[in-house]
């Protein structure tokens, strides 16, 4: 009997050596990601390409060494596999922000934290071109080295599809216990699994992910404004939703209709699921276009181009013709939680601004690379709700909630109005807790849904031409941890700080 409680109590404790094993892999991982800067530093001939040689020495050293010391075959539980992912945003960013201090570019060790976490959760908020809070100018993003640039960049791309998918595709050592990680990673109600094996399921989506990315920055290549640096960088921003730009004032820079026609587009790709697009792919056009999340997806993408457009043309004078150039843009840049920006939405007309300020509240598919509450959730409630006026009507009839001919699962259903209900309590207490340090609504309510949301730009004191580098250092760890939360769609992080997560 002593015996059986015992085994009983060892199963139910957590395995921390799985966790900081498997943590240190992804921080080894990250060593070799820091090797691109350092040959673009020396490709330009940047004196800080030792900037890069020594983040990554120290990555490979504490990841190898929490690897070697820890590494274990064991399957891993679903509380680790939360417990992991959540740890590896965290310590990724950590290590990540080292070339930024190192290089002595952002000399606050906080400021440098943000606009890593910015980058991987692909939230795109930046604190470059102001003055923080003690008085420190931080440097305007053109001025930055290429290779930080390019870091900043690379830092949306591979927290756009997800470094610990990635890390299934490329690390068999993480074949054991694998789809637990894939599962908490991974965004929307479900993970959309295409193949029986959860890692050929990461390589598939990585290689739809690099198609997509390889053929924009082709394409943008191809305008005289963009050189290749430009392309690479935008294309890698454009692809994770993330919204760093090489331009301190953003796409409009380019000053051109192509690229922003070529950007739209791959935005948009971007915001639906990437099993559809390998679907489509693989021929099955069917499944793509009676998809009825991607449709409404589409749905809500071409009403909100409509509405922004007319409000443009008719409320704020503009030709219709630019009116639907940058109505178009913002409408897919704040949907898909890009962030990009060609124009300078505050100073729209109320109606209009404010019919964006409701799209910060959306987001792309589940099962892509947008952030946000996703469009298929917004389904689930819309169906609900209609679903519980009938029933007043019909109280003894039983009304199940259909998704296309797709039952809604009951137990997905009070997820989905859990996860609402957390969002806008989150959202709300990020707001209050800006207001508190002196921000007027508009700002508090706009850092809050930006960095929840994944979004980048938001209202007031960091809107789209503004910046976050003034808010002191308590603040930027409150958004720091937004970020986080709304990249691992709540539960995720949430869970952690929950007594019954860590019960025996």
């Amino acid at each position: 009997m002593a015996n059986t409680l015992n085994t009983s109590f060892k199963r139910a404790q957590f395995d921390f050596s799985s966790v900081l094993g498997i943590l240190g892999a992804f921080i080894f991982f990250l060593g070799f990601a820091l090797i691109s800067p350092l040959i673009i530093a020396l490709i330009y001939g940047e004196a800080i390409w030792n900037t890069f040689l020594y983040s990554a020495a120290i990555a490979f050293v504490v990841g190898g060494a929490l690897y070697y010391f820890f590494k274990t075959d064991r399957e891993l539980r679903i509380r680790e596999g939360f417990l992991v992912v959540s740890l590896t945003w965290l310590f990724l960013s950590l290590v990540g922000a080292l070339p930024f201090v190192i290089s002595g570019i952002l000399p606050s060790y906080t400021d440098a934290v943000f606009e890593t976490m910015s980058g991987l959760t692909t939230t795109g908020a930046t604190i470059m071109g102001g003055t923080t809070s003690d008085g420190f100018h931080n440097p305007q993003i053109e001025t930055l080295p290429k290779s930080i640039l390019f870091w900043r960049s690379l830092a949306h791309w591979l927290g756009g599809m997800g470094i610990i998918v990635l890390s299934l595709a490329i690390l068999p050592l993480l074949g054991v216990g694998g789809m637990q990680l894939f599962q908490a990673e991974s965004p929307g109600p479900t993970a959309d699994k295409l193949t029986p094996r959860v890692q050929e399921t990461a390589k598939l989506l990585w290689g739809i992910y690099v198609a997509f990315t390889a053929t924009e920055f082709l394409l943008l290549w191809l305008h005289p404004s963009m050189d290749w640096f430009d392309s690479i960088n935008h294309a890698f921003a454009t692809l994770a939703t993330g919204g760093f730009s090489t331009k301190n004032s953003s796409i409009a820079a380019f000053d051109s209709v192509y690229v922003d026609v070529i950007i739209i587009i791959f935005m948009f790709l971007a915001g639906i699921n990437f099993a559809m697009h390998f679907r489509l792919l693989k021929g099955d056009a069917e499944s793509f276009f009676n998809n009825r999340e991607t449709r409404f997806y589409s749905l809500i993408t071409l009403v909100s181009i409509i509405v922004i457009t007319l409000s443009l043309w008719f409320f704020d004078g503009y030709s219709i013709g630019s009116a639907l150039r940058y109505g178009a843009f913002q409408a897919v840049a704040i949907i898909t939680t890009t962030g990009f920006g060609t124009d300078n939405y505050e100073v729209w007309y109320s109606f209009g601004a404010f019919f964006l300020f409701l799209l910060f509240f959306t987001g792309g598919c589940a099962g892509s690379t947008g952030g946000g509450p996703k469009m298929i959730r917004w389904m689930i409630i819309i169906r609900n709700s209609y679903r519980e006026v009938k029933q007043i009507v019909h109280p003894k009839a039983i009304l199940p909630i259909r998704i296309g001919e797709k039952t809604v699962d009951p137990n997905i259903q009070r997820t989905v109005l859990s996860f609402f209900m957390l969002y806008i309590f989150v959202f709300g207490l990020g707001a209050l807790i800006m207001a508190s340090m002196g921000y007027g609504m508009d700002s508090a309510i706009g850092a809050s849904i930006a960095c929840l949301g994944n979004i980048g730009p938001g209202w007031g004191e960091f809107g789209p031409t503004d910046n976050f580098a003034q808010i002191p250092y308590v603040g930027k760890w409150v958004l720091i941890l937004l970020m986080m939360i709304g990249r691992l769609e709540i539960f995720t992080v949430l869970l952690l700080f929950t007594p019954t997560f860590w019960k025996q």
